[in-house]
């Protein structure tokens, strides 16, 4: 009995092992999933704009309890010459509680979508705090401001609102800097361009690459100030960047923006990544203004001191210590780069240790996110590849990648290390396209997340993670009131009987796009909750009590677990 005894559980201990390690699998729906409009662009690329691409968001525009996708049209310089395209298009979840895979409808025209331009960052905010979802989507020469009316409708606010701007505007972030209970936002400048008076193709030495003629920029190119829009509290906002030391005065080529509270003092500070030019870190003084700590900190550059061509950005604790950590996409025969957060010392460069460098230097990285694909309680890391000159092709190099690119999916080994997993998890098996924009959130209410991806002059691409493992998670959605209903910039950390995990409300994150704001954490095997704290945006400090796994869990402020729905 007792020999019966150890090699059954011998054997559960290797079963239990196996799920918890089983690989990670995503399942391409874009064809049945109905997000089917592709993005429009040039097919040469003879021009920086048309090589940017835009993002995608995913949120809940009717509070039915499932998330809808919005993804950025882009243009191309003849058609935005012509009137421009309209700037989003938006889906719709149907069916959502009837079916593991996710349905969407193209509700574009029905929500009054209809204004034109040439849009890149696509976000989804309560900015006016009359409790419905509003959004602001960046663009080439002017932004969109549409009031949210409810169940997916929507009103141009543009003119009136304080946020049409001109420029060529890309990443957008929001955060109530000041905590005085409303939203404001970021908006990164790249390029300043005139249509009329482009640079010519191929024309001069920043207009050519590994000997082929391309496109011209961003070096040798003006750069585009950043922008700064407080909100007033009486629905507009003052554009202050200047003022409050985040106007960028060297004028660099920003483009993906988040949030986060890199030192855990309570204020949310702001990362910007620069196409080419050293990175900002925006250290939040808790008096109305920044100071730039990129270099002192270690994040402005490369741990060599280089400064890359930087695209995508995400926050995340990948080594659960309790402080966020900094990953980073960037240009062709550069590593991605993952700092490390050391709190008061700064943060190191462990991108080749962790093994995430240097599988990453032949690709073109963007569209990222620090995500527990199978909820054991590590971040893992995806990241979207895709060059920016079509003309690569003709590359006389044998390890030269094409136009076209694979995923980079890393998997969180949890001592510090990354391992390459794209292959295995089935994203190498996918046609090959030039990617650009990365959303993150759990379509279908599983527990796992999924992920809306967008492609260059492609219909996007739409992933749905069906990893079999015996791990669970727990989803927080958080509310509080007051204007910012959606907690963003507000914490949670989760305590269990293994590890500490956090995890924090972003608006704008990627590259051009904004993640679920739900915060899902992986529980492994029969991992315990013990407490729950939240660190609301106002930085009020709440214990909650109740969340169990397997659940999305609604809290909100002063009144603890709200509503606890199991998943499907």
């Amino acid at each position: 009995m007792r020999k019966l005894f150890i090699l059954t559980a011998a054997v559960f201990l290797q079963i239990n092992a196996f799920a918890q390690n089983s690989p990670i699998v995503f399942k391409d729906i874009s064809a049945q999933s109905g997000i089917t409009v592709s993005h429009i662009s040039a097919a040469e690329n003879r021009y920086i704009i048309e090589s940017m691409s835009g993002g995608a968001a995913v949120f809940d525009c009717d509070d039915d309890g499932f998330l809808d996708v919005a993804t950025v049209n882009g243009s191309s310089v003849e058609r935005y010459k012509n009137g421009g395209d309209p700037f989003v298009t938006l889906y719709r979840q149907i069916d959502g509680a009837g079916s593991k895979t996710p349905k969407f409808e193209n509700v574009t025209a029905a929500a009054g979508l209809a204004r034109k331009g040439w849009g890149m960052a696509v976000t989804a905010v309560d900015l006016d705090g009359d409790g419905v979802l509003d959004l602001f989507i960046t663009g080439f020469n002017g932004n969109a401001v549409y009031h949210g009316l409810g169940q997916c409708r929507f009103q141009d606010v543009t003119e009136k609102s304080g946020l049409r701007g001109s420029g060529f505007m890309t990443g957008a972030a929001w955060a109530d800097y000041d905590r005085d209970g409303d939203l404001d936002v970021f908006v990164a400048g790249y390029v300043t361009l005139d249509l009329n008076n482009l640079p010519v193709f191929g024309s001069s030495q920043t207009c050519s690459f590994k000997g082929i003629r391309v496109q011209c920029g961003p070096r040798g190119l003006p750069g585009e100030r950043d922008y700064f829009y407080r909100n007033n509290g009486r629905g507009g906002f003052e554009e202050i960047a200047q003022k409050i030391g985040l106007g960028d005065e060297k004028k660099y080529y920003g483009l993906g923006t988040v949030w986060g509270d890199y030192d855990n003092d309570g204020w949310p500070d702001l990362y910007v990544a620069n196409d080419g030019t050293p990175n900002y870190l925006y250290k939040n003084n808790r008096d109305g203004t920044f100071a730039d700590v990129g270099f002192v900190t270690g994040t402005s550059y490369s741990g060599a001191g280089v400064e890359q061509g930087s695209m995508g950005v995400a926050w995340g604790d990948y080594d659960n210590d309790g402080w966020l950590d900094l990953f980073v996409t960037n240009f062709d025969n550069e590593h991605n780069t993952l700092y490390k957060n050391l709190g008061p010392k700064g943060f190191l460069d462990v991108s080749m240790e962790s093994k995430v460098g240097p599988v990453s230097t032949p690709y073109v990285g963007w569209g990222t996110g620090f995500v527990d694909f199978d909820n054991d309680g590590w971040l893992d890391l995806l990241v979207l590849n895709g060059h920016v000159y079509p003309q690569i092709e003709f590359a006389q190099s044998k390890t030269q990648l094409g136009f076209r690119q694979h995923f980079l999916l890393h998997r969180n080994l949890g001592d510090g290390r990354f391992e390459d997993v794209t292959e295995s998890s089935g994203l190498r098996a996918l046609p090959l396209l030039s990617r650009r924009g990365a959303a993150f959130g759990d379509l279908n209410n599983d527990g796992l997340v999924d992920v809306v991806v967008t492609n260059l002059g492609e219909a996007p691409t739409v992933l749905l993670n069906t990893t079999e493992n015996s791990n669970r998670s727990v989803t927080l959605k958080l509310l509080q009131p007051g204007p910012n209903r959606d907690a963003i910039g507000a914490r949670a950390t989760l305590k269990t009987n293994k590890r500490l995990l956090i995890q924090e409300v972003e608006a704008g994150a990627s590259y051009l796009s904004q993640n679920d704001f739900r915060l899902h954490f992986g529980l492994a095997g029969d991992e315990k909750i013990e407490s729950v704290e939240v660190r609301w945006s106002d930085g009020k400090i709440e214990s909650v009590t109740g969340v169990e796994p397997n659940r999305i869990v609604t809290v909100s402020q002063g009144k603890g677990v709200a509503r606890s729905v199991v998943f499907r």
